[in-house]
């Protein structure tokens, strides 16, 4: 016989083989919780009870993968943003906890209005437009995504939440002809920032596992997004309209340059819990 006490040290064991504490105790807890459909206090209530011979077979199964550098929410199927419990896959990028300061942003600054129209650039699982949906008064959002792989789960993220999400599955290079200019409160993206020059300071389970297509940007055109996003943010936002950007904190300043050139009131750097530059807020 074989302990939930007794699986949860052997977990941490084989996983502290490549990932450090705290790090290995936590994502062991989050298998066995996944595993066993326990919450963490029942886990430790129950710590003598037996695990069967299939939920062994199922933990050496996931560890395997662990073991391998695959992220714990793709070998879960599920990440956690802003109380949500998101589908996630190697089709779309894990939601960060920095996405979520510039969720809380948005929701603290538009709490009190009344029927916002809102898009989120670049959806990828669909978090950021969700998340505002639920905790916002809407009239509509819009979802715009080039993969169509990725659209798949933010649809199915969105229905899983009965938020009516309006999915646009094109390119932002191309034009946005669906939503009328002037008409938005809210512009919202996390759109690729990465250089390709900063893959070699990337983890393993980054780089061989979520989509490039989702992070990099050529070392030679770092703003390409943001310069496209700008110009289309000016047109189709509102005179007072907002537009929050998540930024490769090497260009705060540069990127505020770009949207003042597109002809944005104002646009200042706003910086992450961790002090680094990390959104940047513009007002049309």
């Amino acid at each position: 016989m074989t302990t939930i006490q007794q699986t949860a040290q052997t977990i941490k064991q084989q996983l502290s083989a490549i990932y450090p504490e705290p790090e290995a105790g936590a994502m062991a807890q989050e298998v066995l919780e996944h595993v066993l459909q326990q919450s963490r206090v029942q886990l430790s209530l129950n710590q003598q009870q037996e695990v069967t011979i299939t939920q062994q077979e199922q933990l050496q199964s996931i560890v395997g993968r662990l073991l391998k550098h695959e992220p714990l929410q793709y070998v879960l199927g599920v990440a956690h943003f802003y109380g949500l419990e998101l589908q996630v896959n190697q089709k779309v990028l894990i939601p960060r906890p920095e996405t979520e300061e510039l969720v809380d942003m948005v929701i603290k600054e538009h709490r009190n209005q009344q029927n916002l129209r809102i898009l989120d650039i670049c959806t990828g699982s669909g978090c950021i437009p969700i998340a505002l949906a639920e905790n916002l008064n809407t009239e509509a959002v819009y979802g715009l995504e080039v993969s169509e792989g990725a659209l798949e789960i933010a649809k199915a993220n969105a229905a899983n939440y009965n938020q009516p999400i309006h999915w646009l599955h094109q390119d932002i290079f191309d034009e946005v002809q669906t939503i009328a200019p002037g008409s938005l409160d809210i512009i919202t993206s996390n759109p690729p920032y990465v250089l390709e020059e900063e893959q070699q300071q990337m983890r393993a389970n980054v780089l061989e596992f979520e989509p490039h297509l989702a992070l990099f940007v050529p070392d030679t055109d770092p703003l390409k997004f943001y310069k496209r996003i700008a110009t289309v943010g000016y047109t189709l936002l509102k005179l007072g309209g907002k537009l929050y950007f998540e930024i490769n904190e090497r260009y705060g300043p540069e990127t505020c340059e770009v949207l003042l050139q597109a002809g944005f009131s104002e646009a200042k750097v706003v910086q992450d819990l961790f002090g680094k530059d990390r959104m940047v807020r513009a007002v049309r």
